[in-house]
């Protein structure tokens, strides 16, 4: 797998897991994980390949 993409998928899991943590203990900054949300979504589908060079 792509590095890039392996990247996106660890910053996309981390904001989701952040994300999930504010809805049970709300923190100070927790509005960011959304941000690294749209983010690592968005550097997922931009970076994934079916294994097709190019």
């Amino acid at each position: 797998m792509d590095r890039t993409f392996l990247a996106a998928a660890a910053l996309t899991a981390l904001s989701l897991v952040g994300y999930v943590a504010g809805v049970v203990a709300p923190y100070p900054g927790r509005e960011a994980c959304i941000v690294g949300l749209l983010a690592g979504v968005t550097l997922a589908a931009v970076t994934f390949s079916w294994g097709e060079s190019v």
